[in-house]
């Protein structure tokens, strides 16, 4: 943008023009950049040859350049995420799992992931398990919201149940403790689905 503004006398909304074309890779406004930009900079009394081959750069620049301020910050993204994936991998994939929760191919390739860095995904467990995947003491616990069908007022509800009961000892008061009206809508919605299969 400074090398349009000072060269070939853009103002800076021309030069902002000029390099949302670059980013778009949009060639019929290039063209038109082009033409300005060469104008522009001969009106300023620079030789044609060398402001052409300016131009030509920026636009094979445009073709694969990046910002440096996003590069900076992707590189310090990238810097931090592997950090923590390799100090701390167990709460980084139970992270990276609950980030995708709602994208059942991603949890796939994610649980996949898990077992190649030997880090065991637990099934889920209405005793322990919470809303979304967590570290525990062998691995990472499933998160009761990746189950498909079960929503979040099930699982609030469970969650709910468990804590002022410390837990369900046997199975029938689970069915006594959580919200059966919720439990049922779950419920119906899985028998529903089976039924279709």
């Amino acid at each position: 943008m400074q090398i349009a503004n000072v060269l070939a006398g853009y103002s800076l909304g021309e030069a902002d023009l000029l390099r949302r074309a670059m980013g778009k890779k949009n060639p019929e406004e290039m063209a038109k950049q082009r033409n300005r930009f060469v104008e522009g900079a001969i009106k300023r009394k620079h030789p044609k040859d060398k402001v052409v081959r300016i131009f030509d750069l920026m636009e094979q620049f445009a073709g694969y350049g990046f910002n440096k301020s996003h590069s900076a910050a992707y590189a310090l993204l990238a810097y931090h995420t592997a950090y923590l994936k390799t100090h701390y991998p167990v709460e980084f994939m139970a992270a990276l799992l609950s980030s995708e929760i709602s994208k059942p191919e991603n949890v796939v390739k994610y649980i996949k992931e898990c077992r190649e860095m030997d880090i065991a995904v637990e099934p889920p467990d209405v005793q322990i398990s919470g809303a979304d995947f967590t570290p525990s003491a062998s691995g990472i616990r499933f998160g009761l919201t990746a189950i498909k069908n079960v929503g979040r007022n099930a699982i609030d509800s469970i969650i709910a149940a468990r804590e002022q009961n410390n837990g369900f000892p046997t199975f029938w008061e689970f069915c006594e403790k959580v919200d059966l009206r919720l439990m049922k809508q779950a419920c119906i919605g899985i028998t529903d689905q089976e039924r279709s299969a």
